[in-house]
């Protein structure tokens, strides 16, 4: 990654999930930044502007907060980063991918740091940790449903 996640953060989180679809699809799903609300429930919307590459800015809301990301890392079907700010605190994203006999391994970890995760932490690390988990399930759902529809 061409950012770590910041391991003195006062919230960090990490999870990792076995999809049962290739890795192209869980890329392209996971990449495919104007498409996050199709599939993620807390995500409303999502606009990246410009071509997907490092230095791209994109612009998404979730859970009623407005974010502004930065994509750090691109390693097609390898690495994705980014990092983002919201009021009172900024956070760095990466997700890792391999392929595991016919399925996919997605890892994911998370670093949040700012006034409001170092004096609110265990509101943030409960809302992350949620957060990460229902990422990886709901990237499984969509990467595996999207498989189904092309067999």
């Amino acid at each position: 990654m061409n950012i770590p996640i910041n391991q003195k953060a006062p919230v960090k989180s990490e999870g990792e999930i076995e999809i049962s679809a290739s890795i192209d699809t869980v890329w392209q799903i996971l990449t495919q930044i104007d498409d996050w609300s199709k599939w993620q429930k807390n995500v409303t919307e999502s606009k990246l502007e410009g071509n997907l590459k490092e230095g791209v800015i994109f612009k998404w809301k979730a859970g009623g907060v407005s974010f502004v990301s930065k994509i750090h890392t691109i390693k097609p079907k390898n690495m994705f980063g980014w990092t983002g700010k919201a009021i009172g605190a900024s956070a760095i994203h990466n997700w890792t991918f391999s392929i595991n006999n016919n399925s996919t391994k997605v890892q994911v970890e998370e670093s949040l740091q700012g006034v409001l995760p170092r004096f609110f932490r265990k509101y943030f690390q409960k809302n992350l940790d949620s957060g990460v988990k229902n990422n990886l399930e709901e990237l499984k759902i969509a990467s595996e449903k999207y498989e189904q529809t092309i067999k």
